[in-house]
């Protein structure tokens, strides 16, 4: 029996000049979690990722994720639609050069109204705010939502490496 392959596909930014921004719908708003709390990303990581089946940080324990939440490399975003939570992003950037947008998605009642593209693009935007920062990346594969791969190339990332693993 053959096994189905997983592609995993490695994007940049080198410059803020290359992004294509996508503009915020009113209808969409995004607040900066500026008082970390480790339950929050997980809750989030949880809300987002059950329908794409993230199992990264399944076993993570409470300590482990106060560690990397609380710490001063990482940063949370929230996007909210009419009262309710639409999407998040987090930012990771340890060694305070290169930040990775570390978790990106949208909930399931959001998916087909258009708010990936401003998302991404306001991600990116508050990667390159960050002080310090001279290249934004994110990784995706071909089980995430099948237009993952195409909004971050249409907002101006691009592909450096590609890695094939079975499912």
């Amino acid at each position: 029996m053959n096994a189905s392959l997983c592609t995993t596909f490695f994007l940049q930014m080198a410059s803020p000049d290359e992004l294509k921004p996508k503009p915020l719908p009113d209808t969409l708003t995004i607040i900066e979690c500026e008082e970390p709390q480790y339950q929050l990303n997980r809750f989030l990581y949880e809300l987002i990722g059950n329908s794409w089946e993230w199992g990264d940080l399944n076993s993570w324990t409470d300590d482990q994720w106060r560690a990397l939440v609380e710490s001063g490399d990482h940063r949370t975003w929230v996007a909210y639609y009419r009262g309710s939570i639409a999407g998040y992003y987090e930012l990771h950037r340890p060694d305070g050069a290169n930040a990775e947008i570390r978790y990106f998605g949208l909930t399931p009642n959001v998916i087909g109204k258009g708010f990936g593209g401003p998302l991404l693009s306001h991600a990116i935007e508050s990667a390159w705010s960050w002080p310090g920062t001279q290249r934004v990346w994110v990784h995706t594969c071909t089980l995430d939502h099948p237009s993952a791969l195409s909004n971050y190339l249409a907002r101006g990332l691009k592909v450096y490496r590609e890695e094939h693993s079975p499912t």
